[in-house]
């Protein structure tokens, strides 16, 4: 494999993983792309990635076809600010603290009946 980044300047980010494989040409499409993403033949960070719209920002290594890309941000782009992510300490916290949702209410159904009382016949249903 080889160790050089290939430097790769983004207008705006976040991008999507599958987006990026597309305006870089790797792929022929984003259906190509998001298969590639679901059997695991791309890496985020040095780790497979399998999130199709993964969201990608400046620093974050793509590998893909035994290459590397760097992600970098043009001068006059803002840089966004990236989501805090959580532990798995932290969200398996999070988890026990929540409460569990009260159960939606069934939409309660009135019986048709099965035989008109005038004609004797049964009703028809269109939908």
């Amino acid at each position: 494999m080889n160790d050089e980044y290939i430097e790769i300047e983004l207008e705006e980010e976040p991008i999507e993983l599958c987006k990026l494989l597309k305006v870089l040409d790797l792929v022929e499409g984003g259906g190509q792309a998001k298969n590639l993403i679901t059997e695991g033949y791309v890496g985020v960070n040095h780790e497979i990635c399998t999130i199709k719209r993964k969201k990608l920002y400046s620093g974050d290594v793509l590998e893909f076809d035994g290459e590397l890309f760097q992600l970098t941000l043009s001068e006059d782009a803002t840089p966004a600010q990236r989501p805090v992510e959580n532990t798995q300490s932290e969200s398996a916290k999070s988890t026990v603290q929540e409460t569990p949702a009260a159960p939606k209410n069934k939409r309660k159904r009135t019986k048709k009946p099965k035989v008109d009382e005038k004609t004797g016949r049964r009703p028809i249903s269109f939908g």
